[in-house]
C-alpha cells in the first residue's frame, strides 16, 4: 500500500527579503520568516525596532522598498483587494475616524467590507458586548479612555471575520480585565482557526499567549521559532535580552541612593 504525502499548508503570512529604508536609516532590513496557519505569532523587538514598519508593509499599509508578502498565497502588493479581505488590522498609530461613536464605527466598517446591514448589525452588538463596549457605543470614539479607543479598534478589525489578525501592540494602555478579556476571544480564534501576529515588548505576555515568535532589533531578525525553541533553556525576556544586547550600563546611579 502505498501513501501520499500531505500537501503542504500555506502559511497564513510568508515573508521574503523585506526592506524599507527612511532617509539614511535602514527601518527593516531584508527578514524573511514564514508565520504557520492557526498559530499566535508573537513579533517582540525593543522600541524602534521596525516592528510597526514590517507588519505596515506586510499589511499593505506601507510600501516596502524590497521584498514580497503573501497572506494564504496572495500576494498583498499584487492582490491587495483580496489580500486585504482576508486580514484584520489594528495598525499602531493610526487615526480612527474618531468623530463617530463606537458603533457607528463598527458598523461602518463592516459596511466598507461589503458586508450586508443585518449581519453588520448584529456582528457589532455582539463586539460591544464581548469587549465591554456596550454603553459606551453610543458614545464618540474621541471621548474614549486609550484603552477603549484600543477595544473598539480591535472590534472593528474583527466585524468581517478575517482569516489572519495582526495586531501590533493590541494590549498597551488596556486595563488587566479588559487584558484578559481579549487574550480569550484570541485563544478562541486560534483554537477555531485562525492566526493571530500581535508585536509587543512585553516579553512575559508573549510567553504566555504564543505558540511562535520572532524577535528584530535594529530591523534585522535574530530569531525565529517556537517559544521553546527561541528561548531555549531560559525565560523568553532572559534570551530576548541575551539577543538584542541587554544594559550597557550597570553601575546604577549614585546620586540616587539616600542611604
Amino acid at each position: 500500500m502505498s501513501y501520499s504525502n500531505p500537501e503542504p499548508v500555506t502559511p497564513a503570512l510568508s515573508i521574503r527579503s523585506l526592506g524599507k529604508r527612511f532617509g539614511e536609516k535602514v527601518a527593516v532590513n531584508g527578514i524573511s520568516l514564514d508565520v504557520p496557519s492557526g498559530s499566535f505569532f508573537g513579533l517582540v523587538g525593543p522600541n524602534g525596532a521596525g516592528k510597526t514598519t514590517a507588519l505596515s508593509m506586510a499589511t499593505g499599509l506601507l510600501r516596502p522598498d524590497a521584498g514580497q508578502v503573501w497572506v494564504h498565497g496572495i500576494d498583498v502588493w499584487a492582490d491587495p483587494l483580496r489580500a486585504k479581505a482576508a486580514m484584520g488590522v489594528l495598525a499602531d498609530g493610526v487615526r480612527l475616524f474618531d468623530r463617530l461613536s463606537g458603533r457607528q464605527l463598527v458598523t461602518y466598517s463592516g459596511l466598507l467590507r461589503g458586508m450586508d446591514r443585518a449581519t453588520v448589525e448584529e456582528r457589532t452588538e455582539d463586539l460591544l458586548r464581548v469587549l465591554d463596549l456596550e454603553d459606551a457605543g453610543s458614545k464618540l470614539v474621541v471621548d474614549y479612555s486609550a484603552g477603549m479607543t484600543k477595544k473598539i479598534a480591535l472590534a472593528t478589525a474583527l466585524i468581517h471575520s478575517p482569516r489572519l489578525l495582526v495586531l501590533d501592540e493590541p494590549f498597551e494602555a488596556v486595563d488587566p480585565v479588559s487584558a484578559a478579556n481579549i487574550r480569550n476571544i484570541l485563544a478562541d480564534y486560534v483554537t477555531h482557526g485562525g492566526t493571530v501576529i500581535v508585536s509587543s515588548h512585553v516579553m512575559d505576555l508573549v510567553q504566555r499567549m504564543c505558540s511562535h515568535v520572532a524577535v528584530i532589533a535594529e530591523g534585522n531578525l535574530l530569531a525565529v521559532g517556537t517559544v521553546d525553541e527561541v528561548r531555549g533553556e531560559t525565560t523568553l525576556e532572559e534570551r530576548f535580552v541575551e539577543l538584542v544586547g541587554g544594559p550597557g550600563h550597570n553601575e546604577g546611579l549614585p546620586w540616587l541612593h539616600t542611604s
